[in-house]
């Protein structure tokens, strides 16, 4: 059982510059720090080359925009992000 002083509490400095990300990455000891304030993220690195456009009722895309502001993110995203996990879940 971890007890209160032996938990990490260090917090994570702010990174000005890439440079100093990778630095602070290459020679940081990570157990002392304080993950409780961490979210996740997701990186999209597929270019979007290709538009779809369609009709929505307009309390369904309220509700979408709702939701994609709650979780922080473009309600484009937030679409494409839906999708995507669809695909995901129907292929398992």
């Amino acid at each position: 059982i971890m007890t209160k002083s032996m938990q990490p509490s260090k917090k994570f400095p702010q990174l000005v510059s890439d440079a100093a990300a990778e630095e602070f990455v290459a020679n940081s000891d990570f157990t002392q720090f304080d993950w409780s304030g961490m979210t996740r993220v997701q990186f999209e690195f597929q270019a979007k080359d290709t538009s779809v456009n369609f009709r929505l009722p307009k309390a369904l895309l309220d509700a979408v925009r709702e939701q994609a502001k709650a979780q922080g993110v473009p309600y484009r995203r937030f679409i494409r992000l839906a999708l995507e996990q669809a695909i995901i879940k129907s292929c398992t």
